[in-house]
C-alpha cells in the first residue's frame, strides 16, 4: 500500500477506484478537483444569467422608490441601534 506522501508524488492523473469490477470513485490531484469546482460554479452562473436575461427588466424612477420607502411603517424606518433607547438618545448632546 502506498502512503499519502508517496501517492502525492506519483499521482499526476486521476485514479479510478474499482470494487467488484465496477468503478466507484476517483482519486485526483487537488488542482484538478478545484478546477472542476470552478467550472461547475461557472456553469451554474451562466445558467442563472440566461434565465435572468429572459425576464423583462423593470426599473422604477427614484421618486417612486423613495415614496414607497417613506410609506413604510415609521417603526421599520428607525435604525435598530436606536430601538429601545428612544429617539432623544439618538440626538447629539450639546456640551
Amino acid at each position: 500500500m502506498v502512503g499519502l506522501a508517496g501517492m502525492k508524488a506519483t499521482l499526476q492523473q486521476p485514479e479510478i477506484v474499482v470494487r467488484k469490477g465496477k468503478p466507484v470513485s476517483v482519486i485526483l490531484p487537488i488542482e484538478i478537483y478545484q478546477e472542476l469546482l470552478e467550472r461547475l460554479e461557472d456553469a451554474d452562473d451562466m445558467e442563472w444569467l440566461k434565465k435572468a436575461r429572459q425576464k423583462p427588466m423593470r426599473y422604477r424612477p427614484l421618486k417612486e422608490y423613495l415614496a414607497q420607502r417613506k410609506a413604510k411603517s415609521p417603526i421599520e424606518s428607525i435604525p435598530r441601534k436606536f430601538c429601545g433607547k428612544g429617539l432623544a438618545a439618538a440626538r447629539p448632546q450639546n456640551s
